[in-house]
This record gives C-alpha cells, structure tokens and sequence, in this order.
C-alpha cells in the first residue's frame, strides 16, 4: 500500500486488485484503504494489436478479449458498487468517494517492452501491441447520482483525479495522448449505468486530435497566435453562443457546433493541460461544471445522453500549440429524436446539422436549472 497527498485535501492510496491491476482511491476524511480483494484470483488477458489503415494512415486498435466484457448488469450486479458481504466488486472496500482502477477488460494495455510507433507510416508498416493504459473512474459510490449531483468536494476529487492520473501517465515513454472522458446514457454506447467516465491513454495521436495539431500549428506560424486565444476571443465578442461563465472558466457553443447540444467549457487563462491548471482555476471548474450539466439535462427536462470528453496538448509534441478544454456532446435533438451519424456523418466524417448552434446555445442558457 502507497500513499499519496495531492492539492485539495486529496490523498491518494493505492492498493492491488485480485488480478494484479491497481486501485487508486481518492479520499478527503483520512479514510484507511486497507481491505484486501478477497475475490479469486484471475490472469488479466492479452495484449490486442495495432492495425494501420493506409488508406487514412490511422491506428485501428483490434481488442477481441473485449467481446465478453460486462454489458449493462443490473443494479444488484454492479461490478463499480462497493463490497458488501455477499457482494464482492471491482472496489473491496465497503464504501469509497472517488476510485480509480485499471480496466478489466482493456483496449490498450502496458506493453512487456518498450514500444515506439514509427513516425513514417506507408503500406508495410508493421502490427504493433495494442500499447497504452485504460483506466476506469468511478465518480461516487451512489449508483443514482450523476457528475452534476456531485457535491462541490466531490467534483473537486474528481477533478484532482484526473490530473494526477494525467501527471503520472504522462511519466510512460509510449505514451504520447491522455484522454479522459465521460459517456452518459445508453444511446452513446455506455454498458455500466453507474456514474463513471474513463481514461485512455494512447501510443499515438488519436486522429482528430492529430487533425487539430496540424491546424493550431499552421495558424500560430501564420499569426503568431494560439488558435484557442483567438476563437475564444471570437465567442465573447459575437456573445450569443455563450452559455455560462465565472471568473475562470467560459462555456459556449462553437460556432461550428457537429451535435445539436455541443458544449466547450475552456478556462479563460488557457493551459495545455489539467495538470497546468492552478488552484484558483480547479476550484472555479465546480460551479460551472454542475451549471453545463444542469442545463443540457433541464432543455428538454429530462436525462440527456452526452460524451463529456477531456481535450489537451499531447505528452510530447506540440505542446504550444493545443489548449485545454472540455468538450460535451449529445447526440438528442428534441425528445424522443436523436441526431444520428449516417451516411455523411459515419462513412464520410461530413457532419450536417439541423439545429443552429445559436438556437442550441439559446435554448442552454434559457434552461431553468
């Protein structure tokens, strides 16, 4: 067992699952993390592969241990609950406030050598191991609540999470994207109902990420300016995609807005990434979180699906260039109808929109919380 202080009264304990894999718990009350997982011990599976498309020079990663993965268990089979007698679960102990775990049935695992992808990718470009780390983060012990019923402690522990996990993943020299995210609802693919996002870390730059590298690049080299600077300064001279905004944090919807709900909640003294933030900017992060997230739910009154995903500059390249911000999708346009990715959208990646962002941004900041 190791322990660990962070910012926020945040301390860190860390203890090994039946199988090997780590649990990190987050605590703000002093808790002893001391319970030993007495379920049976298990081999962690395989390694996947590392695919190249060259058509597109992008990474497919091919996970076949994942088809027998947990699919939406009942609330009484919840694998992220804490034990009970009776009911031992991926936590051990009998309650917990923030935990993060490594993934039980990961895309990309930590390789058993060191691994570097190639720069040059053309048609005889090896499969590589599927290397990176998948990481689980269960945001609360209650099954019922959700990131935005979160206390402001609670949300401040997640937070402290994600950078420390950011920080300490950032250390492995295969890993060049850190990506924490949040999928919300079943109509984005979640297969665990209880409130919890995750963290992929990649050996590669994911392809829209790669994407946005090459376009901040070419605009600092043109203007000598970061591109997030200027299309935030961009939102609050136009003022009516804006949504919500404090001190240090503002939140609107993009003036090319891909969904009929898209939120980007960017920190006002831009940052590559949460690491880089400082307390005051952390602490802002609470009240505007829970306020984005309580109007999305409060457009239509009802529970909105949503990808909640975290974007920032990569480990190792291109670190003046990307700035920290947080991105919330949905794919609901009015009840009972989804935006849904066809033919354009999926074969083509040519998003068309029926909802103007100005209309999404409107109905966001009139909705009563």
């Amino acid at each position: 067992m190791t322990t660990k202080k962070l910012g926020a009264g945040v301390t860190r304990t860390d203890r090994k699952l039946m199988d090997g894999r780590t649990i990190r718990y987050y605590d703000t009350n002093g808790q002893k993390r001391e319970v030993i997982d007495q379920r049976n011990p298990e081999t962690q599976p395989g390694i996947g592969e590392l695919r190249l498309d060259v058509q597109t020079n992008e990474w497919v990663v091919i996970a076949a241990h994942r088809q027998d993965r947990v699919f939406l268990p009942p609330k009484e089979l919840n694998p992220l609950t804490a034990s009970s007698p009776g009911n031992l679960t991926e936590i051990p102990e009998s309650d917990y406030e923030v935990v993060v775990f490594d993934n039980r049935s990961p895309s990309l695992r930590q390789p058993e050598r060191e691994l570097k992808l190639p720069r040059n990718l053309d048609f005889a470009t090896p499969t590589f191991p599927a290397a990176g780390k998948c990481e689980v983060v269960c945001f609360t012990s209650d099954y019922e609540s959700s990131f935005k019923d979160l206390t402001d402690r609670q949300i401040r522990t997640v937070l402290e999470a994600w950078r420390d996990r950011v920080a300490e993943l950032s250390s492995e020299t295969y890993i060049e994207y850190i990506a924490p995210f949040e999928n919300r609802g079943e109509e984005v693919g979640v297969t665990l109902s209880h409130p919890h996002g995750q963290i992929y870390a990649y050996p590669y730059l994911p392809p829209r990420t790669e994407r946005m590298l090459q376009v901040a690049k070419s605009h600092r080299e043109r203007t000598g300016r970061v591109l997030q600077s200027d299309l935030l300064e961009r939102e609050i001279k136009d003022g009516v995609r804006i949504v919500s905004e404090n001190s240090e944090w503002i939140a609107f919807v993009p003036f090319a807005a891909r969904y009929p709900f898209e939120i980007h909640v960017l920190p006002k003294r831009s940052v590559p990434d949460l690491v880089a933030l400082d307390q005051t900017a952390c602490d802002a992060f609470t009240p505007i979180a829970r306020e984005v997230l309580s109007k999305l739910d409060s457009v239509f009154d009802m529970k909105m699906a949503y990808i909640a995903a975290w974007h920032q500059a990569p480990v190792r390249v291109g670190r003046e260039y990307l700035q920290l911000h947080w991105q919330i999708t949905s794919v609901r346009r009015a009840p009972g109808k989804l935006k849904y990715l066809a033919g354009s959208e999926s074969a083509f990646g040519s998003f068309m929109m029926d909802l103007a962002p100005e209309q999404s941004a409107n109905l966001l900041r009139d909705a009563k919380i």
